[in-house]
């Protein structure tokens, strides 16, 4: 399995592409601002993009849906269903932001950590961490996460935007992420990666060297 990071000039919002690179299926996370260059990287290598997953509907991690269903018709896209509201005023959102307004997508389904997610015979399981925003979700794939905006290189998610919640991205880092093998490999929404081990020891907030408690 293999992860490239793609990361858009406008936010930074990093897009993880996922595959196998026996079989070429691959999926993406997070497609924010870097259509043409992973279209691009997709095609020179052959690759079958077979499905979108959101790690939380802010405007600043869905930009390039609609890109991606009118290029890829058979795409499935997956948002986090405690984020509907989300997606359900995005326009507001964007208005709120005075950003340019995502353009209307269709959503194939909306997951929770009940849902059963594969890339061919990987098991991808889906984590719900709120606190950045009430439906935000990491997932594992072996040991790699895509953490989104809940879990960055020694730092957290703001939690003072709608459905925010800082005692719920405390519950979330703690009961959660920081259960899980400090092996694993973090990969952030913005910025650098990281891991759990480095995060228990290091993170501004919940480490053990944490500088704000």
């Amino acid at each position: 399995m293999k992860i490239l990071k793609f990361i858009p000039n406008e936010f930074a919002s990093n897009n993880y592409l996922v595959f196998n690179e026996k079989t070429k299926n691959a999926i993406l996370f997070d497609p924010s601002g870097c259509f043409f260059e992973i279209d691009k990287y997709i095609k020179e290598n052959n690759l079958k993009l077979k499905a979108l997953f959101v790690t939380h509907v802010h405007f600043d991690h869905v930009g390039d849906i609609k890109k991606y269903q009118d290029n890829y018709p058979d795409i499935k896209t997956n948002l986090p269903l405690l984020d509907k509201p989300l997606y359900d005023n995005l326009i507001i959102q964007c208005d709120m932001f005075c950003v340019k307004r995502v353009e209307n997508f269709k959503v194939d389904e909306f997951i929770g950590e009940d849902s059963e997610i594969y890339l061919d015979e990987e098991k991808i399981t889906v984590i719900s961490t709120p606190g950045h925003s009430l439906g935000s979700t990491c997932y594992l794939i072996q040991d790699n996460l895509i953490a989104g905006d809940t879990l960055f290189y020694e730092e957290v998610g703001r939690c003072d935007l709608p459905t925010g919640s800082f005692s719920d991205i405390t519950k979330s880092i703690k009961e959660k992420l920081f259960k899980l093998d400090k092996n694993i490999k973090v990969y952030a929404g913005h910025g650098e990666d990281t891991t759990i081990a480095h995060e228990i020891e290091n993170n501004a907030y919940f480490g053990k060297n944490a500088i704000y408690k």
